[in-house]
């Protein structure tokens, strides 16, 4: 489905489980890349499997056939519009809303999970700081998510790997680089132990 945003149409690729919804979870790509990326494709199929409605939003630019990213203000205010849109949704309206993505969706989610109120955040790929400029921490976009926060790197990923520290838990996968992309059933294990423990009844 597309979904009007301020930035123009948003597209939604909308999954659902096989048994009774238990929580709505939203993904975004990466600044150059794609719904489909390995991980992002992992993470759908395993939370399928634990009662989530998994919705992975196209930004307007990536819509529109464009690869370079739109300026992060612009990113956050059609990715609100998006979530907004589908948590409002009268199907999913009672299901708790857990919002995540790879690399540049990772950095939306945390940066407006409190604003869309999202019991939790799925980063995969946190890209902590840019290879070139390593003094250009990202840090603080984790710690202001306000909520709990997975982060879910490779222990090789040239953008760096948060620290564990409060409400983020940090989950290292060998061998892995920024792509997740050798191994993405490890990568959807990882992100179901952690988000079935967020949910209601699983504590």
């Amino acid at each position: 489905m597309e979904i009007e945003t301020p930035r123009g149409p948003a597209r939604v690729h909308l999954d659902l489980p096989p048994a009774a919804p238990r929580v709505l979870l939203v993904l975004g790509h990466g600044a150059g890349g794609r719904v489909d990326a390995p991980d992002l494709r992992a993470v759908r199929d395993a939370t399928l499997d634990i009662g989530a409605v998994v919705a992975r939003v196209e930004q307007p630019y990536r819509v529109a056939g464009r690869r370079a990213p739109a300026p992060a203000a612009h990113l956050d205010e059609a990715w609100t519009a998006a979530v907004t849109f589908l948590s409002g949704d009268s199907s999913y309206a009672d299901l708790p809303l857990a919002v995540g993505g790879r690399s540049s969706g990772a950095r939306v989610a945390c940066r407006t999970a409190r604003l869309l109120g999202a019991r939790a955040v799925v980063a995969l790929a946190f890209p902590l700081r840019p290879p070139s400029r390593p003094d250009r921490s990202r840090e603080h976009e984790l710690r202001g998510a306000g909520v709990p926060v997975l982060v879910v790197n490779g222990e090789q990923d040239s953008f760096g790997v948060p620290e564990a520290d409060g409400g983020v838990t940090v989950r290292t996968l060998p061998g892995e680089t920024h792509a997740l992309s050798k191994d993405p059933a490890a990568v959807g294990e990882t992100v179901v132990r952690w988000l079935g423990s967020q949910l209601p009844g699983d504590r």
